[in-house]
Formats: structure tokens, C-alpha cells, sequence
């Protein structure tokens, strides 16, 4: 089981932007901000607990992609809409992709450094 995960990101301000909207509705919101000992400004965000971390640094690469489980189709359609009204580039609109599972209700944005954010709902309709 994956605890958290960590990403570099060019600006630290834009990106926070970006995640604190478009993941809020996820039920995700900001816990915290902190250096951390290389001197790289970090921002915790989770749902219960930490378990997305952006920090400044150089972004590994452009083909990175992570996706966060939604609680319902709406909530997919919401962080759609949310991440393209915080700057992101739409990758992908709301709907089933079959080629997952008859349930796989997904949307995609590409986030201010270029890589692929999804939210899927595993759920029947």
C-alpha cells in the first residue's frame, strides 16, 4: 500500500493553485506547508491524512501520470472543471473508458508542469 507520494514541481505556487482546486473536490485540501532539509518548499495535502506532497524541484518528467479515486461520477466531473478553471489543459473529459472496466469513469488534465492528473470513480452509475 502506497502511504504517499511525492512530486517536484517548477513553481511551487502555481502548482499548489492548481492541486489545492482541482483536488478539493476529492474532499482533498491543503495540511500543511514546511521547508524540508534540502531547503525545498514542500505542501502536504490529503483527505484524512497527508498523502500528496508537491515541493519545489525540477519535474521529472513530462510523461508522469497519477490518478485519484473518486467517491462518484460527479465528483469526476467537479475535478474536470476545477482543474481546467485553475489553468490546467484538458487531457481527457468525463466519461466511462470501457477499455479499463464497463465502471471506469475518468477525467485527465495535464497540470501546470505538464503531467497527466487523472480522477476515476470505479463505481456503477
Amino acid at each position: 500500500m502506497i502511504d504517499h507520494l511525492g512530486i517536484p514541481v517548477t513553481d511551487i505556487v502555481a502548482s499548489r493553485r492548481f492541486y489545492e482546486a482541482a483536488l478539493a473536490p476529492l474532499g482533498y485540501r491543503v495540511m500543511g506547508e514546511e521547508t524540508n532539509g534540502l531547503g525545498n518548499n514542500i505542501v502536504l495535502m490529503g483527505v484524512d491524512e497527508v498523502d500528496f506532497v508537491i515541493a519545489d524541484g525540477e519535474p521529472v518528467s513530462d510523461g508522469v501520470h497519477h490518478a485519484f479515486r473518486a467517491e462518484s461520477r460527479e465528483a469526476v466531473d467537479a475535478f474536470h472543471a476545477a482543474a481546467l478553471a485553475a489553468g490546467g489543459k484538458d487531457n481527457g473529459a468525463p466519461g466511462i473508458r470501457e477499455d479499463y472496466h464497463p465502471n471506469y469513469y475518468a477525467a485527465f488534465a495535464i497540470d501546470p508542469d505538464g503531467m497527466n492528473v487523472e480522477a476515476v470513480c470505479h463505481k456503477p452509475a
